[in-house]
């Protein structure tokens, strides 16, 4: 066979260069990312930091951002809402990672249905959006202890966010799991993770020195390879600073920005300014007032941050629903337990709709990036069904006799501590404990955090963080006393997460002498819970009702469910499950005063609804196309 040569091939060898200039010149005009498989694509760069400029591969970069919670949102709307991200002129997504919903018991994970993290992320990465991952392991996000789960606290000795053995021996686990999952998606392995968080505000809270770089190393070590960064408030952004991560700030005011920027010049020098955190609302409390800042301010705001040349997430671009027992709480002098919703008054409403937020960030987004943001889809469908009205009946002390055992102890056990869910404890809902008394005096205890006191049947009260003494009446012989405690919420910002311990913690006394023998019944109101109270269990609502009680009517949908909002007038406070799904609580005390029903969780035809009431009940549950959450107060 001959030689290959040059020379002895002049034709072929014109013929093949000729190919490759014209395949070159093809390829050219392609979109790479449509042609190539992912696995295939290798972006090299990631974003990294040049004097003050982000750059994402040879291009200056501006993160220009919004958070959605997954977790906040049915799945069956993600698409939605990330698509109006996208349209308003956004190119990044931002989400927290709730260790306490995807590790329920140690060991056991969820990623699947409305926790499906990977499907989410791809899904954005499909319509075109970077992400900014935060995976905690401590994410605040007003949810359940900051988002770690509660079985943490069965160690008595567990000091959270610290490098206490027990707590790094539990995140080691969950980022073993986790990053598993996450590494693939990272940019530099062709998915859309461009950088990721260390931990959430360490430095308002600041309680190890070796914390932080703990966390740092735990992603490094488990392949995260994108840029890390910290997000800090005014209360700790000095002491948040991690070497080799840059720092972020969190705030609301332009005041704020101006002094943040100052301490961030200090801290790092001539680095890219990004505010993680531009507050676009705010939380509101049981109790309080609806929390609004007004669209002209925001815009004013988000404008001068972007002149500034700061990149900015918007926290929140949709905040979603607490949806279940799911909400946190505050403590700064008194305990305030976040509502329901999860407004926030943000760019878009709690069921997806637009606001003047939104049109007006539209506006400006699009001016500043000189292209103009895709269409807006068009809002989901809202609906005004008829009214639910309950047909049958099963008080609480009825339900115990198709419950399983209770525990029996000496003692009072709290919520997390119950011998139940595989030794893991209970993390939500209620517990009841019982005992009996034989005389009247005064009742005392620690009640976490809300506790309704009966003898035998009748309510004589509650005991909570303020109430701490009740007087029993007098008795004649034999007495039942229980008490009902719910967990309103655990503590997710502030110093004293190490305490939330729920349910009735340590003694109960009756006259300063402590009650023994104790039934103690876990009531966490999961879809499991109520699988055991088949129709003949029920009873038709009599006209004299014990409470507190479980109620069962149908909300009849027609052909195309829509979403709607449930107004509970005349009922005091309690939960509300449709077709197994908790749409969490309600409480007459405000401000919230309607429930989101998702659409997308109704079916044609005739939809379970059961609501366990404490006190009171009204005679039908209403349904409205408005969302009322209060009345407004403007955020300082």
């Amino acid at each position: 066979m001959p030689k290959w040569s040059l020379r002895r091939r002049p034709g072929r060898t014109l013929g093949l260069l000729l190919l490759l200039v014209l395949s070159f010149l093809v390829l050219r005009r392609l979109n790479w990312t449509s042609v190539l498989p992912l696995w295939l694509q290798r972006q090299r760069l990631g974003l990294r930091t040049k004097g003050p400029n982000f750059m994402l591969e040879d291009s200056t970069f501006q993160i220009l951002g919004g958070s959605i919670h997954y977790f906040r949102v049915p799945r069956e709307y993600w698409r939605d809402r990330l698509l109006k991200l996208k349209a308003c002129g956004l190119n990044t997504l931002t989400t927290y990672v709730p260790w306490n919903l995807h590790e329920p018991e140690r060991g056991k994970f969820d990623f699947s249905g409305n926790l499906d993290l990977e499907a989410f992320i791809w899904l954005a990465a499909k319509i075109g959006l970077w992400v900014i991952l935060r995976p905690g392991p401590y994410i605040c996000s007003e949810i359940d202890l900051g988002g770690l789960p509660s079985w943490l606290l069965q160690d008595p000795d567990m000091k959270l966010r610290t490098t206490y053995p027990g707590f790094t021996k539990a995140v080691d686990l969950y980022f073993d799991h986790l990053m598993s999952r996450v590494v693939p998606l990272q940019y530099k392995h062709g998915g859309p993770i461009i950088a990721v968080q260390v931990e959430n505000e360490y430095g308002s809270y600041n309680g190890d020195h070796a914390y932080m770089p703990y966390i740092k190393k735990a992603l490094e070590d488990r392949g995260i390879i994108e840029m890390l960064l910290t997000s800090d408030n005014k209360d700790g952004l000095e002491k948040g600073v991690v070497d080799g991560v840059l720092a972020t700030i969190n705030l609301q005011s332009q005041q704020e920005l101006v002094a943040l920027n100052s301490i961030l010049l200090s801290i790092q020098g001539i680095q890219p300014k990004m505010v993680m955190e531009y507050w676009t609302g705010w939380f509101d409390s049981w109790g309080g007032s609806h929390n609004i800042l007004d669209s002209s301010e925001v815009l004013q705001t988000v404008s001068a941050i972007i002149k500034d040349g700061s990149s900015i997430n918007l926290y929140m671009f949709h905040g979603g629903t607490n949806f279940g027992f799911i909400n946190g709480a505050m403590h700064f002098g008194d305990y305030k337990a976040d509502v329901t919703s999860y407004d926030y008054d943000a760019i878009l409403t709690e069921a997806g709709d637009y606001t003047a937020k939104y049109t007006k960030l539209r506006e400006l987004f699009g001016t500043f990036s000189g292209v103009p943001p895709p269409p807006p889809p068009e809002l989901t469908a809202k609906m005004v069904y008829e009214p639910v009205t309950p047909s049958f009946y099963l008080s609480l002390w009825d339900a115990l006799l198709y419950m399983d055992k209770p525990i029996t102890s000496e003692i009072p056990i709290n919520m997390e501590n119950l011998p139940v869910n595989n030794g893991n404890g209970q993390a939500f809902g209620y517990v009841l404990y019982e005992t009996t008394i034989f005389s009247s005096g005064v009742l005392s205890g620690l009640v976490r955090d809300r506790g309704q006191v009966f003898l035998n049947r009748v309510s004589i009260g509650f005991l909570d963080y303020t109430t701490t003494k009740i007087t029993i009446p007098l008795t004649q012989g034999y007495t039942i006393l229980r008490i009902l405690v719910e967990n309103r919420g655990r503590v997710n910002y502030g110093n004293n997460i190490d305490s939330q311990r729920k349910g009735l913690i340590g003694n109960l006394y009756l006259n300063n002498k402590p009650l023994k023998n104790f039934k103690i019944y876990s009531l966490d109101m999961t879809k499991q819970f109520f699988q055991r109270f088949d129709m003949d269990k029920w009873s038709v609502v009599p006209k004299e009702i014990t409470f507190p009680a479980f109620f069962l009517g149908t909300l009849s949908v027609g052909i195309y469910p829509s979403d709607t909002f449930l107004k509970l007038e005349g009922w005091v406070k309690g939960v509300v499950l449709v077709n197994d799904h908790n749409l969490g609580r309600y409480w007459n005390v405000g401000p919230q005063e309607t429930l989101y029903l998702p659409g997308v969780w109704l079916d044609k035809g005739l939809n379970k609804v059961i609501i366990f009431e404490e006190t009171m009940a009204g005679s039908m549950v209403q349904s409205t196309d408005i969302p009322h959450l209060g009345r407004n107060q403007y955020v300082n």
